[in-house]
């Protein structure tokens, strides 16, 4: 009766009090919104990357398998609901309401997008992470990444082409297969301590790793519900020292576990916003669930406090000389600042403008990626399209609006405490700048 009450007083915008309580104006709403979420993963494997809600739901989805026409006229019949529904009208926490309201309303522009790609709609590279990411990375010449070049070239002397020498240079720094566990191991248990100092997180919070073959991308967390993750690591090509710190924080702490136990925790079973049950891929979340993930990894190291734990712990794990450290973190310095060299490569690729082999090159070129790696990049452009946007254009508006908040106060516990505020909110892309 609560349930039906509340949903009579949602469509006229008014809020119900029941036993001293307000209801959830938005209750009715996010069972439906997670319906279609399910519903649009029975056309797209790729599009529910989580879903621990009632299984009855996924069962009555795979049922029923609706056509996209269909989801579609629902999706926009909801997105209109949440409109028009208001919020509650007194709360200590408005802007967190705000927020979720401002949160269906994208995810479910997001969702109609998507359902119209998938009826074959095809939009330009910067026009679907608008429409799928809620933004759209800045673009750079090849100019750009050319002067960056050209810093390497001199830092890596020698004969034949850079993207060679490169390689040379960077084989004494793979991890042997055999130490790999224990390496990823003995990054995850730094990345958690130092992610447990700040942020507290549910006794039972765990997670399992796997090592696979066969992946367009390097890693990736499943999460499964009741705080538990599944982590795995494609050992397709080499992985080297550094790479296991960025996916013990990334994949891990306080990346991609922590963002989803925290969600899990603090909207879904504080509040009961279910919405939060699902996640699909080809959303705004995503571009918040990989930039947190990538920042996070300043978070929990400074540049030296990294390079000190990689020499002094892992180095030795990995059986790996440390005597050019120093030497190897300002190559991948320099490396890093290509970051943006693989979004251009996307875009002129999805654009039409280069070819498949074209994209490969121009990888090799300007991203500094070997031609087994660019070749995996590839698959990932085809696989997910400008979803690379997340990952490097994610990080910087995260570190942006991080280091905004905390203008007056440079310690690191005002640092983790914006960030895991932003971890636990329904904050959009967005709502970043």
């Amino acid at each position: 009766m609560k349930l039906l009450l509340s949903m009579a007083f949602a469509a006229l915008g008014l809020s119900l009090v029941v036993d001293g309580e307000q209801a959830d104006p938005f209750r009715d709403i996010s069972d439906r919104y997670v319906r279609l979420v399910l519903a649009v993963g029975q056309h797209d494997a790729d599009y529910v990357d989580a879903y621990y809600g009632d299984p009855a739901l996924k069962t009555q989805a795979e049922a029923e398998k609706m056509p996209l026409a269909e989801i579609a006229n629902r999706a926009a019949t909801l997105e209109g609901d949440v409109t028009t529904t208001a919020l509650p009208a007194s709360t200590d926490d408005a802007e967190l309401w705000r927020q979720r309201k401002q949160y269906l309303q994208r995810q479910l522009s997001a969702l109609r997008a998507r359902v119209s790609m998938l009826q074959g709609t095809r939009l330009t590279f910067d026009r679907e992470s608008q429409a799928l990411y809620d933004a759209v990375a800045p673009r750079h010449t090849d100019a750009e990444f050319a002067a960056i070049i050209a810093t390497l070239e001199a830092r890596l002397p020698g004969d034949g082409p850079l993207i060679k020498r490169y390689e040379t240079f960077k084989e004494g720094y793979v991890i042997p297969a055999d130490r790999l566990d224990a390496v990823f191991k003995a990054a995850i248990r730094a990345c958690r301590d130092r992610t447990t100092q700040y942020i507290e997180l549910p006794p039972s919070e765990n997670f399992t790793v796997e090592y696979v073959t066969g992946k367009s991308w390097g890693g990736y967390n499943w999460y499964q519900g009741n705080y538990r993750s599944l982590i795995q690591v494609n050992t397709d090509l080499p992985i080297y020292v550094e790479r296991a710190l960025d996916l013990a924080c990334h994949e891990g702490y306080p990346g991609h576990h922590v963002y989803n136990v925290l969600l899990e925790k603090n909207l879904v079973r504080d509040r009961g916003w279910n919405e939060f049950t699902v996640y699909p891929l080809f959303s705004p979340q995503s571009l918040i669930a990989e930039g947190t993930a990538n920042y996070g990894i300043e978070v929990a190291f400074s540049k030296a406090d990294r390079m000190a734990f990689e020499r002094d712990a892992l180095f030795p794990l990995a059986k790996l000389s440390s005597t050019k450290a120093k030497d190897y973190y300002e190559v991948m310095d320099l490396v890093e600042q290509l970051s943006y060299a693989g979004n251009e490569a996307a875009r002129r690729y999805i654009d039409g403008q280069v070819d498949a082999a074209g994209a490969v090159a121009w990888l090799e070129k300007y991203a500094m990626m070997p031609r087994a790696r660019a070749e995996q990049r590839l698959k990932f452009f085809d696989q997910y399209r400008s979803y690379v946007i997340n990952y490097n254009l994610g990080k910087d508006l995260v570190r942006s609006f991080i280091e905004r908040r905390t203008k007056g106060d440079r310690s690191p516990r005002a640092k983790w405490e914006e960030f895991a505020n932003l971890l636990s909110s329904p904050r959009l892309p967005s709502g970043l700048k």
